[in-house]
């Protein structure tokens, strides 16, 4: 299917268009219809009426954004009208949901007449929170802005100015960095006068590049003192004291290429003659001044952007405005000053200087990307841009006095934004914080691995865990310096360690009788298994907890703990947990990877060290034994013997709320486990015990694969000491997550 067909097929297939509206409050009964509305909705209309305020509290209006435009600058297209310019419109709600969880209306109106938008804006202020002006033409929206700024006491954004504006200047301060120029010696060009160049212009200069050192062209050539043919108010501020006539003259020398204008414009030739170590910004669109491949044709010293997504350094500006709103929603912000567009260049440009997170290079094909040439600019499916910017743009409104709702707590407003993007983000920040108040020695029994180093550098930045690493000291040296890490934390090579020897007679004396002579257990702690040597670290008390298996196959992480650590007094076996965290919910599922076929015994174990780990996460345990029977509706061995699970439970920990044998879904479906007025389970259960691996392993990786839950795990249950598995697939946000885990583990013993 051809890119046109592609395109117009997503926005026709199923429901038509982009968006639809969606009621956050229940509607299904005639209760609710009368609260909804009359007679019930009253009462907050009368109390908006006696405090305009209170429609933050009882209204949208607080994450309530309109996009406004009238179709005359739509895209690279043109002048397509209102009409055609409503797909665009609708995409933009799509991303202002999609990365900063903001509502959107879109308001196309038709009008080519700037005091028409004006007033309609004006009369739409009791509907918003604030307003995204877009795709209108220059000169015209820097009138329409202007207005609505002095008039309405809501924020007010055009963002093919600010937001193109806010991306490339924060590129160009990341270039600037790694050629080592000075923003105010430098001379940059900008081709085109239109919304975005005017601002980028300004925006370039208000960060320090001399207005004597920035040209601006135009259709006609540069734009200087004195120049009459196609000049307005806003050409003439930038209008300069030069000898330059085109764009081809001024190019010559220059530092710094901003393209605003039209394919093709940037020619080889420009690029040859500009100085040492030249930035170009081709941000035309859908095609750019000059390509990429172009470019480094000419020279091998450019660092170029483009406004496309197929080249590196994407000056996208799905970068900007969302967290630019979220941020100035978050205070109630009058307005969106300059100084809170700096905010946002300064933290997108500090930001794509810091490690980029795994989860950023799966959204992208397991590209790596890593701050230099062709990594300038933060991708907009990295989550941390929420976390940067938004913060930034409401501590911006604050320090203006812009702010009419201050944030009294910046960290807890920063923790507030994680969880919004998903319930995995706010359970794991709260279990990550928990390990905070008291971090513990986690060992790394892979600590050459790339991703455990990574891992543990974010351990020790954000004072999780304090990491040991076992492997050759050389290697892992070396591989810090090729990763660029500042990490100063204990390494262990067992094949020179002190404690190797004291190891060795100690395993010697716990598996003596196991068949293991001296010898043997000398070259398995030098040289066979650092698992053996990290356990005995945990066995000695050289170390609190131990992870490892990122490189290795599960079995051969459980063997070693459990000869040298054990599984604790009166357990029959070791359990597997799994945290699997949808949208809205997390569910313990468990025993999903150690016990095959268990007895309910074994179930009734499984259950307990599950509800004990739960409880250390701070999470009140409500435990399902699951089966195809409900509760005695079918008799069969296997029904019996969770059955009979759910009664030893029971005995052991009569306060535990516990339910079973029931099927999945009674256990989780609200309106199904309302029909079992006796059982124990009030409320949909957190903790679902599996018959056997065969189930419990099946609906983890569904779960996981098809039902789009995180899966954060396999927990290990019952062991001596904590011993934690790492897969093979993890991630370093995976890695730092079972680490705050087993810290949490070591501060319940």
């Amino acid at each position: 299917m051809s890119k046109k067909l592609g395109a117009l097929d997503y926005h026709s297939s199923g429901r038509k268009g982009k968006i639809e509206v969606i009621a956050t409050k229940p509607c299904q009964t005639a209760a609710d219809l009368s609260l909804a509305y009359s007679p019930g909705v009253a009462e907050p209309c009368l109390a908006i009426q006696e405090n305009p305020d209170d429609a933050y509290k009882y209204t949208a209006k607080g994450n309530l954004v309109a996009v406004v435009s009238n179709g005359t600058a739509v895209l690279g297209l043109g002048n397509l009208g209102a009409l055609a310019g409503k797909p665009v419109m609708e995409g933009k709600g799509v991303l202002f949901k999609r990365f900063a969880d903001i509502d959107v209306f879109d308001i196309e109106l038709n009008t080519e007449n700037p005091d028409e938008i004006i007033k309609a804006c004006q009369l739409l202020e009791p509907t918003f929170g604030g307003i995204n002006l877009e795709d209108i033409k220059a000169p015209e929206c820097f009138y329409i802005e202007e207005q609505l700024k002095k008039t309405m006491n809501i924020p007010v954004f055009h963002d093919d100015q600010h937001g193109t504006a806010i991306i490339c200047s924060a590129a160009l301060l990341n270039a600037l960095m790694l050629v080592q120029k000075k923003i105010e010696d430098i001379r940059i060009v900008v081709n085109g006068a239109g919304a975005s160049a005017n601002s980028c212009a300004k925006l370039a200069i208000a960060l320090g590049v001399k207005p004597n050192n920035m040209i601006m062209c135009d259709t006609k050539g540069v734009i200087y003192k004195g120049r009459v043919e196609g000049m307005n108010p806003y050409k003439e501020l930038f209008a300069a004291e030069t000898h330059f006539r085109t764009l081809e003259e001024a190019a010559v020398g220059a530092d710094v290429l901003f393209g605003l204008s039209a394919k093709g414009a940037f020619t080889p030739e420009m690029v040859r003659s500009m100085a040492p170590n030249p930035i170009i910004f081709a941000m035309a669109n859908p095609d750019p001044e000059i390509t990429p491949e172009e470019a480094h044709g000419v020279r091998g010293d450019v660092i170029i952007a483009t406004g496309r997504s197929d080249y590196a350094n994407q000056v996208n500006n799905v970068l900007g405005f969302p967290f630019i709103f979220r941020g100035a929603l978050d205070v109630r912000a009058t307005a969106i000053n300059e100084e809170m567009k700096l905010a946002a260049v300064h933290a997108l440009a500090k930001l794509a200087r810091e490690e980029v997170p795994d989860s950023v290079s799966k959204a992208y094909g397991n590209e790596k990307f890593s701050f230099g040439p062709t990594y300038i600019i933060p991708k907009p499916f990295d989550p941390r841009v929420l976390l940067h910017v938004a913060p930034a743009i409401a501590q911006a409104a604050m320090d203006t006095g812009v702010a009419r709702l201050p944030i009294a707590d910046m960290g807890k407003y920063i923790e507030q934004l994680e969880s919004s993007q998903g319930k995995s983000k706010e359970i794991m920040r709260m279990i990550i914080n928990k390990a905070k108040s008291d971090p513990k020695k986690v060992v790394f029994s892979e600590g050459e691995d790339d991703k455990i180093l990574r891992a543990a550098q974010v351990l020790v930045e954000e004072g999780i865990a304090k990491p040991i690493l076992i492997g050759d000291q050389k290697k892992i040296k070396q591989k810090m310096d090729d990763l660029n890490l500042d990490l100063d934390v204990p390494i262990m090579d067992p094949s020179d360690s002190e404690f190797t020897e004291e190891y060795a007679a100690e395993l010697y004396r716990l598996r003596q009788r196991k068949g293991l002579t001296i010898s043997e257990c000398r070259r398995i702690m030098r040289r066979k298994s650092r698992a053996h040597f990290g356990n005995m670290m945990v066995h000695m008390g050289h170390a609190d907890a131990l992870l490892g298996g990122i490189d290795t196959h599960y079995p051969e992480t459980i063997r070693p703990a459990l000869q040298v650590l054990g599984k604790q007094g009166g357990l029959s076996s070791v359990h597997g947990l799994y945290m699997m965290v949808s949208k809205q919910n997390v569910y313990f599922l468990a025993d999903t990877t150690v016990t095959i076929d268990p007895t309910a015994e074994e179930l009734a174990e499984t259950a307990i060290l599950a509800a004990e780990m739960v409880t250390k996460l701070d999470i009140e345990p409500r435990v399902a034994m699951l089966s195809f029977s409900n509760f005695g509706s079918v008799d069969h061995p296997q029904t019996r013997k969770v059955k009979r699970a759910v009664e030893i439970v029971k005995e052991r920990a009569p306060n535990l709320i516990v339910e079973g044998e029931m099927q999945a879904d009674t256990a989780v479906v609200p309106d199904l486990l309302d029909g079992f007025t006796f059982s124990k389970l009030k409320t949909p259960a957190n903790i679902l015990i599996f018959p056997d691996l065969n189930s419990g392993n099946i609906c983890y990786k569904l779960l996981h694969h098809l039902g789009g839950a995180e899966a954060i795990g396999p927990i290990l249950m019952g062991m001596n000491k904590p011993v934690h598995v790492l897969q093979r697939g993890d991630d370093v946000n995976d890695i730092v997550n079972m680490a705050a885990i087993a810290v949490v583990d070591v501060q319940n013993l």
